[in-house]
C-alpha cells in the first residue's frame, strides 16, 4: 500500500496561506468599496518601442479618473471613467501613423483576491520580500483555464480573456497588497502576441484624520509584445480625493 504523508510543517505553511489569503480577500472586498468612493488624476504615456527598447514614438494623456463599482449579487464589475484633461502626441513623422497600444483595467488587478474571482486561481507562499523597510509575503497566483478571469485581450472587435500567472507582495499582517507583477505565458500566440507583462504598485493614502491607510493604485506599467510590434504603456494615479454619489434604481412596467 502506498501512504501519503502530509508533514506538519506543510500543513502549518498551508495553514497561514489559507489565512493570508483569507485576510487579502476581506481587504480586497473592503477596498472595492472604498475604490469606488474616490476620484483621482491619471497620466498615461503611451510608448512604440523599437530595437534595444528605444522610443520610436509617444503620447501623453492626462484624465480625470474614477471608478465605477455594479455588483448585482451574482456578478462583479468595476468600469473605470476617463475624462480628458490633456492630450499630447509626439511622433517621429508627421504622416498618419497606426495608433497606440491602448490599456485599460490594470489598475484593478487586485480583483484577483476578491472572493468573485479568487477561485479562478491557484495560490502558492513562496517567500518574502523587505520592500521599503517592511517585509511582505510573496504569493504565486495561476489562473485556471476555463474559469473567470479578471483581464481580456481586445482584437478586431473580439474579447480574448487571458491567463493571468503572477507574484503578489502582501502585508502579512493586514493583507494589504503592495504590489502585483502578472503576464500571460500561455495562449496568446494564436491572437498574435509574444508576451504581455503588467506591473501595479499601491501606495497608502489617508483621508482627513483616519488613521488607517487605504492602499491605492499609484502606478500600472503594461508592456506587450507582436511578432513586429514592442509597446510600454505607464499609467500614474495621483491626487486622490474622496467624493459621493447617490445612484437611484427605477424600474418601469411596459
Amino acid at each position: 500500500m502506498l501512504a501519503i504523508l502530509t508533514s506538519p510543517l506543510s500543513n502549518a505553511q498551508d495553514k497561514n496561506l489559507d489565512e493570508l489569503l483569507s485576510r487579502t480577500s476581506q481587504e480586497v472586498s473592503t477596498f472595492v468599496e472604498q475604490f469606488s468612493e474616490v476620484k483621482c488624476t491619471e497620466h498615461v504615456l503611451q510608448e512604440k518601442l523599437g530595437e534595444n527598447n528605444k522610443v520610436e514614438r509617444k503620447a501623453e494623456s492626462t484624465f480625470d479618473y474614477l471608478v465605477i463599482l455594479t455588483n448585482t449579487g451574482c456578478e462583479l464589475s468595476l468600469d473605470e471613467s476617463r475624462v480628458a484633461v490633456h492630450e499630447i502626441a509626439l511622433r517621429n513623422h508627421k504622416k498618419e501613423v497606426a495608433p497606440l497600444l491602448v490599456s485599460n483595467g490594470f489598475a484593478t488587478l487586485f480583483l484577483i483576491f476578491h472572493p468573485y474571482y479568487s477561485g479562478s486561481f491557484q495560490f502558492a507562499a513562496i517567500g518574502s520580500d523587505v520592500i521599503e523597510g517592511k517585509r511582505l509575503a510573496k504569493i504565486h497566483f495561476d489562473h485556471i483555464p476555463n474559469t473567470k478571469s479578471v483581464a481580456a485581450l481586445a482584437v478586431r472587435g473580439r474579447e480574448y480573456p487571458l491567463e493571468l500567472s503572477g507574484t503578489a507582495w502582501i502585508d502579512p499582517k493586514t493583507g494589504a497588497i503592495a504590489k502585483i507583477d502578472a503576464g500571460v505565458d500561455r495562449g496568446i500566440e494564436d491572437i498574435g502576441m509574444k508576451s504581455m507583462r503588467s506591473e501595479v504598485e499601491y501606495v497608502p493614502v489617508r483621508f482627513g484624520q483616519q488613521l488607517s491607510p487605504y492602499w491605492f493604485p499609484q502606478q500600472a506599467t503594461v508592456e506587450v509584445e507582436t511578432p513586429r510590434q514592442h509597446w510600454r504603456n505607464t499609467h500614474t494615479f495621483f491626487d486622490y480625493q474622496k467624493f459621493s454619489v447617490s445612484t437611484e434604481e427605477q424600474i418601469t412596467n411596459k
